[in-house]
């Protein structure tokens, strides 16, 4: 079967694309009311939307960012993809996040989950990677939004996959603590 991680990432993110298909600069400042009944779920329950960085970040080669595993099967084997895109810009999310966190507020949304990519951590300077996430970070925070963060989401370093085949080796184990370290060391969390 041919991998469509793009066409099935807009089909997941259609609920989210459906109900902010307002402009950020229309989105009034009120709160929303909810079109399901929360009184039903416990009190603690989060709502949320969920994003992952190959098919929703974009800004594939901006800021110092490699190319992932995903990046490099798009660009050799785009035969292999039903409809032929890549994540290349994707929805544009590095460039658009405040406009989106904004819709997820609007929306009433509890949480925002959202993939780091490895790849914009670990280049030759991290400042810029961990600025962007810090940035994201801040933004979901200040509008009153749960962020929830994955350390990794398939988007392996295509670096680590040509030294020494990724995951098949064990080497992966020590990049991955350095990743991991990294982002606990230099991101602003609760």
């Amino acid at each position: 079967m041919a991998y469509q991680g793009p066409i099935w990432a807009i089909g997941l993110l259609f609920f989210f694309l459906v109900h902010f298909s307002v402009s950020a600069a229309k989105v009034p400042s009120r709160t929303v009311s909810v079109p399901f009944n929360r009184t039903i779920f416990p009190s603690h329950f989060l709502f949320g939307a969920s994003t992952s960085t190959y098919q929703y970040e974009g800004a594939w080669k901006e800021d110092g960012k490699g190319p992932s595993i995903w990046d490099t099967f798009a660009h050799t084997h785009p035969e292999k993809i039903l409809d032929r895109s890549n994540g290349d810009i994707a929805l544009d999310f590095y460039h658009r996040y405040k406009e989106d966190v904004k819709l997820a507020k609007f929306e009433g949304l509890d949480a925002f989950r959202f993939s780091i990519a490895w790849t914009r951590i670990l280049q030759e300077t991290k400042s810029t990677g961990i600025d962007h996430y810090n940035n994201l970070i801040n933004e979901i925070l200040a509008l009153g939004i749960k962020p929830l963060v994955t350390l990794f989401h398939w988007d392996l370093p295509q670096a680590l996959e040509d030294e020494y085949h990724g995951f098949l080796s064990p080497k992966i184990l020590d990049d991955y603590i350095d990743f991991v370290g990294i982002c606990f060391k230099h991101l602003e969390t609760e």
